[in-house]
């Protein structure tokens, strides 16, 4: 009788448990048992066979437990994502160690991780997935040995790593032991960092330790209703703080997009998450070693777009979607947008100019006006980064009329979070290419890639306005004096502005100075990027020898 027996705890399940070692008529999923001569060898086959078909099919309680909660199994994640057929898997019959808490009654291969490689459209990945259904996807030593072991050959062969996360967090049962198993992972995350690309998939509830390895990622891509991520989870909140909050309030995919900014890609469906990962891991190199993958166009380089000739508003304070921009200028109109939900003043994502993929930048006049704050310069700032990393060319749009002014910006340190938007663009030496459409005002025309940081070519529209402050703020400023001893204050202000606007809210005293290369017609845009692109595609820069810079984080 078993421990479990005998205090009156029902039987750990066939599905659960580990098969025996001697099992007769055993189950071939090749297709027949084993026989002839050599009766000692055909038994051992026909045993590895079962062992191996016990770990793919553990039973159907465990499959229809994810399906009841509207999830996939690890399993199906995987196939689901990967090219099929592609699939080679690691450490099938990995168990864990632990004898704690009766642990040793409860050993199920595989440890509740999946892991191994395969292929997502013919070019080589890392995955593992989160099995949810054996200790609640919880991490132990062997199921952290198994990640690192995936991480570590993700890192040795430059392939991208993908993490499909639906987990408890620490395995409570081993202590100590599964935090270590986390540390080693954080640790790897860092190593991998600006070498492979690293993707996290939430499908599921992810606390504690399971959320901060997907935040050392790349790219978080959560699905609706089924990902949560959180650090605390509800009860313990209610019994700490007094708060009442649901799992979705507090940490659903919702919140994450749009007010934390902790996830990238928001997705209804697990299907429609996997085919955003496949889309973006077209834009990516495999490592920092490489340059992205090239793909042939149909779409004229020189193709026209007498759409954007029109584009800007008459009104200088009138909006426009830079998307439109953006998407009348790319190949095939395609753009990925990265966070489009979180600090929509600024959008950033992937696109191609003449096969190529870019990173686009651009500031978003119909959100603050385009505007700069704390949470649109720590998104671009990380988008910058992450395709100075991977050798993605940078292509930004500026329509800036400066920082947000505010108590709650000061207060909340827009002077150092701005900073890490110039820090980003000085420290890149990828391609940098800029278009100035419409406002470039202080000192976020500077930030936003000017030709002063080392941007390699810089382009303004006729509309484009690039001065110290606009017309209204200068005026103010200048002619303070006079305007307050005018006969009419009011009429003499407004001639002022004009006659400011006319002298220095245009793009050509910055192009005497050589500050943009040229201006140009809206729709000459495409043209022009795609001529300057192939002439800074493989550019060198010999940057000062250090160990690292200290980013004003």
């Amino acid at each position: 009788m078993t421990r479990q027996a005998r205090r009156g705890v029902p039987p750990v399940g066939a599905s659960d448990a580990v098969a025996p070692a001697h099992v007769p008529n055993p189950v071939d999923a090749e297709g027949g048992s084993v026989s002839g001569s050599s009766g000692g060898t055909g038994k051992k086959i026909n045993m590895l066979r079962k062992r191996r078909y016990d770990a793919v099919h553990r039973g159907g309680a465990a499959e229809r437990s994810q399906h009841a909660k509207g999830k996939l199994t690890a399993r199906e994640r995987i196939d689901r994502l990967l090219d099929p057929g592609s699939f080679t898997e690691l450490d099938m019959f990995a168990l864990h160690r632990t004898t704690n808490f009766d642990m040793d009654e409860r050993r199920i291969r595989g440890d509740g991780v999946i892991t191994g490689w395969g292929t997502i459209e013919a070019r080589q990945v890392f995955v593992f997935s989160h099995d949810a259904s054996v200790f609640g996807g919880s991490l132990g030593e062997v199921f952290a040995e198994k990640v690192t072991k995936i991480m570590d050959l993700a890192l040795r062969t430059g392939c991208p790593c993908i993490g499909i996360n639906d987990s408890g967090g620490a395995r409570i049962q081993e202590g100590v032991v599964s935090l270590a198993g986390y540390a080693e992972i954080f640790y790897r995350n860092v190593e991998a960092s600006g070498v492979v690309p690293q993707l996290s998939l939430i499908v599921g509830p992810c606390t504690g330790g399971a959320v901060y390895s997907p935040a050392m990622t790349d790219f978080i891509f959560m699905v609706r209703k089924v990902g949560y991520m959180f650090i605390t989870g509800p009860d313990v909140i209610k019994v700490t703080t007094g708060e009442d909050v649901t799992f979705e309030e507090l940490g659903g995919s919702d919140v994450h997009n749009q007010r934390s900014g902790v996830a990238h890609f928001i997705a209804d469906t697990e299907d429609e998450a996997f085919a955003q990962m496949r889309e973006l891991l077209s834009y990516l190199p495999p490592n920092n070693r490489e340059k992205p993958p090239y793909r042939p166009t149909l779409d004229d380089p020189n193709r026209e777009d007498g759409e954007l000739q029109t584009i800007i508003p008459d009104h200088p304070n009138q909006p426009y979607d830079m998307r439109s921009v953006v998407t009348r200028v790319v190949d095939d109109g395609r753009f990925l947008e990265v966070m489009p939900y979180h600090a929509e003043n600024i959008i950033c994502g992937f696109a191609r100019l003449d096969g190529h993929p870019i990173g686009v930048v651009g500031n978003q006049p119909r959100v603050l006006a385009g505007a700069l704050d704390i949470s649109a310069s720590n998104k671009a700032a990380r988008f910058v980064r992450f395709c100075d990393s991977f050798n993605v060319p940078l292509v930004t749009f500026v329509d800036v009329p400066g920082f947000l002014p505010g108590t709650d910006q000061e207060y909340g340190g827009i002077i150092r979070h701005g900073a890490k938007l110039l820090y980003a663009y000085c420290e890149a030496t990828v391609p940098k290419l800029t278009v100035i459409t419409r406002k470039a005002y202080g000192g976020a025309y500077d930030v936003m890639c000017s030709k002063h940081i080392r941007a390699d070519y810089n382009v303004a529209w006729p509309t484009a306005e690039i001065a110290v402050m606009g017309p209204q703020g200068a005026v103010s400023v200048i002619f303070k004096r006079e305007i307050s001893k005018a006969a009419n204050p009011k009429q003499r202000s407004e001639q002022l502005i004009e006659e400011y606007r006319e002298q220095f809210a245009n793009p050509y005293y910055a192009a005497e100075r050589g500050y943009v290369d040229d201006v140009i017609e809206p729709r000459q845009t495409r043209g022009a990027l795609i001529a300057a692109l192939r002439m800074a595609y493989d550019k060198k820069v010999q940057t000062p020898q250090r160990k690292h810079g200290n980013i004003p984080l």
